[in-house]
């Protein structure tokens, strides 16, 4: 059935790496990611379309409220779409009251700039990590979901999808997801608008043994010596990946149907056969498109 939903003419995407789009490797050397690859569907509903994203991995809050927000206001976009706070939760000495101001902030300049603000409890990788941080994320997600009744914001739960939290669909880095969780978080945003569904983004992926003992500690092992202690060494020296980066894009512009997202990119339109992907790596994760510095 066609979806009813007026035309989304202009989306802006304001967040860190998830909505920058780690690790969704292009074969250009960037990043493409859900952001992306929903514009490029939304291009498709609508002549003219238009499309920025402010987004730059590791950023906080403060500096996505600070930096991102008043810009993205400022262009009064149809779509805005809003994640962050999760780099924050990471950090040691973590002030959620300090979060929540900040949060407050941005949806309050947001909300009243598009005609739908979309925000997102975000998907986390199935493992202990997850289990340390899932007190914070819950709260996190908590004052999400006030925001978004009291600013009449709708929200996109990625939370609570068993298939996102499968370690296939995350990157080498733990941290960012691959080129399919990607495509199922723009699914699931694209059905979060009302607009008509595409396939099924919960589906879960095609059962597979779990790896031995020995490739699971290989993978441990590379994992801390390329991803952990650099990222480690970075919070001690108060630096962030993000450092001097700028947006990937700007200005509110142009973007044609399909955009990044073109299955001429080797992304599909649709589900993949089987209901999920198939190629796997020897600790059990799929491949990853890339990996990047959070």
């Amino acid at each position: 059935m066609e979806s009813m939903q007026p035309e989304i003419r202009s989306f802006v995407a304001v967040g860190d790496s998830f909505t920058e789009g780690m690790s969704d490797l292009r074969p250009d050397g960037g990043y493409r990611g859900w952001a992306d690859l929903l514009a490029g569907r939304l291009a498709g509903r609508a002549e003219g379309f238009r499309y920025a994203n402010l987004a730059v991995r590791g950023k906080l809050i403060g500096q996505i409220t600070g930096e991102q927000v008043p810009a993205a206001a400022a262009m009064r976009a149809d779509l805005v779409t809003l994640v962050g706070g999760l780099n924050d939760l990471l950090r040691p000495r973590y002030d959620l009251g300090l979060v929540r101001a900040r949060l407050e902030e941005a949806v309050e300049t947001l909300a009243p700039s598009c005609r739908t603000l979309v925000l997102m409890r975000s998907p986390g990788r199935r493992g202990p990590v997850l289990e340390r941080y899932r007190p914070r994320m819950e709260a996190l997600f908590g004052i999400l979901d006030e925001l978004a009744a009291r600013h009449g914001a709708v929200v996109a739960d990625l939370y609570t999808s068993q298939a996102l939290s499968d370690p296939r669909l995350w990157a080498e880095d733990r941290l960012h997801l691959t080129a399919e969780g990607h495509r199922r978080v723009a699914e699931a945003v694209w059905q979060t608008l009302g607009l008509a569904p595409g396939w099924d983004w919960t589906a879960p992926l095609p059962a597979q043994p779990p790896p031995g003992w020995a490739r699971r500690r290989l993978a441990d092992a590379r994992f801390a010596r390329v991803h952990l202690l650099p990222w480690i060494g970075r919070r001690l020296a108060g630096r962030s990946s993000g450092d001097g980066r700028p947006c990937k894009r700007p200005e509110l512009l142009p973007w044609p149907a399909g955009g990044a997202g073109a299955a001429a990119d080797g992304v599909p339109a649709g589900p993949p056969a089987g209901g999920g992907p198939a190629s796997g790596r020897p600790d059990g994760t799929l491949r990853a498109a890339g990996t990047g510095q959070p």
